[in-house]
């Protein structure tokens, strides 16, 4: 699948070794030793975390390496530094680096069109042609985001997602000119890789073994391609079931599926930083660091956790910058693996923290004030700065022009009523729940706050003449720490009116479920299926649908051109009907109408077939077979998952020992597998 690249990069490599032992090259005192154990043992025990690792590189030494946690619940082997993680999208600093590497001798421009090097690469879109690789690396290309079928699988390699994205992509159009902002874009990571490959003319894994793994002396730094000892890979666990899952491949290696340790993770940091000329020169590594971010339309404020550099989440992470310090920094979450880079280049300083369970977002604060408390110890810094506090808001009266930013506003997949009464705004959960839903108010200067002060709310006019909510907060991990995010939620949108037959149709779709067909059934999106079913949410008195623009009566398009964060993934709706059956397709995968899904049959026994087109089947669970139980004889090559009526994971055949599930009431089942592949279903009361 991932073919990768060949630098020709001097023979004469110098491999600069790395110290290994746990407590290699201690020249810190206890304080940051017990700094990093108190708030690893924090998050294992309070965020959801089976197992922890850090390490901090200085200088090329490891100076402080531990974790806490275990590798498996079964034995209660513990953690070790050898234990191996999935590092997410701190992947995507690999693939930046080996694009930059390229760029070094001369085999690429990072500023000339990314068709001058993969000449296959085209779009039903003009201004593809205009797509660089810096473009790709700094999140600015204007592609819709991710495509991420088939890609997240159990125990399985596959390379379909990263064989087919070309192919995907030439029927696709861009939700913005290239370069205009920059919007977090996996699929940008995933054409890097196809770059590195077409021009080295090695595979990817190749290329990253070769030329960073074999130099650095790493024996830990693998793709889901790599030959290793999948033991070695900390456990995963899904909540309610006792047993480890199977392993876990992210098979879009450049975006996200590479595995580590935190050790050399910190290793790779220096390379990151322009210290190991002999795999990445000193400009590239500066070049990577640039403010990329600004470049296009982005929030005003520069204390922040988000500021793109190439490849990099922050090239000015906060709170590093109220003492003068660049830090620069990359956070990476797979469905169970959780990974965070932190590298100060000035001090040659890098910290890595990876874990089973949790999140990045958790792994980057801990990073944070360890790497502050290290500072202070080595006397590169005087005192730690508090966590920002904050009273309790104050509301004032509103002026009349803040009633001009009501309206309607969007974001991808959902739409929303900015509504200003009396000096006060309701508003949802904001940035992916961290932020709950509440109500703000009127403090004065253009800004609405939460109750206690740490959240703003305000509106701009941007460059391009949209309007956008803008989120400013101060989100506290109680025992780990304090974050700052500064992100455009929403997109002010205008009204679309529609023709009554276009208003009907739409119409009938609201509140529909609509189920995945193409998905393999290890995927691990089996586990919160929230990509697999796809519910339909219709404002048709303004004519959107699930945050897209409707056009006419089988069409929306992605109305979202938000950056940072709330524009990724965006997507499109097209329907079509085949005897009588109504799909819905996205991302070139199709969907099937909850309409046209039948009961499973409640009788004795039954049996279903895996069509040729390969499509998974869904059934609905009625009162007829609800409250059964359920025993199925599958071929090898298939499985099945049972979901409850909330949509929550009650049984998978890839993942439970147990042979039979009793059926929820208003559940659904899926059975998956190869086309030909039968299933006999048995029930019993």
């Amino acid at each position: 699948m991932k073919k990768i690249i060949a630098v020709v990069l001097s023979a004469m490599l110098i491999a600069i070794p790395i110290p290994r032992n746990q407590a290699s090259a201690q020249t810190h005192k206890d304080t940051v030793l017990e700094k990093a154990r108190k708030l690893a043992s924090t998050i294992v025990s309070d965020y959801g975390v089976t197992g922890l690792q850090y390490a901090i590189m200085d200088k090329g030494a490891i100076v402080l390496s531990g974790s806490t946690g275990v590798h498996d619940k079964a034995t209660h082997a513990p953690i070790t530094k050898d234990t191996m993680f999935g590092i997410g999208s701190v992947s995507k600093m690999y693939v930046t680096a080996a694009a930059m590497m390229l760029a070094d001798v001369g085999k690429i421009d990072i500023d000339q069109p990314l068709v001058t090097y993969v000449k296959d690469f085209s779009m039903a879109d003009e201004r593809y042609k205009q797509i660089t690789p810096r473009m790709l690396m700094n999140h600015s290309s204007g592609l819709y985001g991710s495509h991420y079928a088939n890609s997240m699988l159990f125990d399985d390699n596959d390379t379909w997602s990263h064989d087919e994205l070309l192919m995907r992509l030439q029927s696709e159009h861009l939700k913005s000119k290239p370069g205009e902002y920059s919007v977090y874009c996996n699929d940008g990571f995933q054409l890097l890789e196809i770059l590195v490959e077409r021009v080295s003319g090695l595979s990817y894994t190749e290329f990253l073994d070769q030329k960073v793994n074999q130099p650095l002396k790493l024996t830990s730094t693998k793709t889901p391609l790599s030959a290793f000892d999948r033991e070695k890979l900390a456990k995963t666990y899904y909540p309610g079931m006792e047993q480890a899952l199977p392993v876990e491949n992210a098979n879009v290696i450049g975006a996200g599926g590479l595995y580590s340790t935190a050790e050399e993770l910190a290793a790779f940091g220096d390379v990151l930083t322009g210290n190991r000329t002999n795999i990445l020169s000193e400009k590239s590594a500066a070049a990577m660091q640039s403010p990329e971010y600004r470049k296009g339309i982005w929030v005003p404020e520069e204390t922040n956790s988000f500021n793109y550099g190439l490849g990099w989440d922050a090239v000015s992470l906060a709170p590093f910058d109220d003492y003068g310090i660049k830090a620069l920094s990359k956070g990476g979450d797979t469905v169970m693996y959780h990974a965070a880079l932190t590298t100060l280049p000035e001090h040659n300083i890098s910290i890595a923290v990876l874990s089973s369970g949790g999140s990045s977002l958790y792994n980057t604060v801990l990073a944070s004030n360890v790497l502050l408390e290290y500072l202070q110890d080595k006397g590169k810094i005087k005192e730690i700065v508090p966590d920002r506090t904050f009273e309790p808001s104050v509301k004032v009266n509103m002026p009349a022009e803040q009633l001009a930013y009501s309206g309607l506003y969007g974001a991808v997949g959902t739409t929303l009523n900015v509504e200003m009464k009396n000096g006060e705004m309701k508003l949802p959960a904001l940035e992916g729940g961290i932020i709950p839903p509440q109500t703000y108010v009127y403090t004065g200067n253009g800004q609405f706050k939460s109750n206690d002060g740490k959240a703003a709310i305000s509106f701009d006019k941007q460059t391009n003449g949209k309007i956008y909510l803008k989120l400013k907060a101060y989100v506290d991990f109680p025992g780990i720490g304090q974050a700052v995010m500064v992100t455009y939620e929403y997109q002010k949108l205008d009204a679309n009116p529609l023709q009554p037959a276009t208003k009907a149709a739409w119409a009938q779709r609201n509140n529909k479920n609509y189920y995945g067909l193409g998905e393999k059934i290890n995927s691990l999106f089996y586990l919160s299926p929230a990509i697999l079913i796809r519910n339909i949410a219709v404002d048709s008195d303004n004519g959107y649908a699930s945050g897209t623009r409707i056009i006419d009566e089988h069409t929306a398009v992605n109305a979202a051109e938000i950056p940072v964060m709330s524009g990724r993934d965006a997507f499109d709706l097209s329907f079509h009907t085949e005897n009588n059956k109504e799909y819905l397709t996205i991302d070139g995968q199709s969907y099937l109408s909850e309409d046209a899904v039948s009961p499973v049959y409640g009788g004795k026994t039954s049996i279903t077939t895996i069509e040729a087109s390969g499509n998974a089947v869904w059934f609905k669970i009625d009162a007829k077979s609800a409250a059964k139980t359920m025993s199925v004889d599958a071929p090898a090559t298939g499985g099945f998952v049972v979901y409850d009526g909330k949509g929550m994971l009650v049984y998978s055949s890839i993942l439970n020992k147990g042979k039979s599930v009793v059926l929820p009431e208003d559940g659904m089942i899926v059975f998956g597998g190869e086309p030909g592949d039968v299933f006999q279903i048995n029930m019993k009361k």
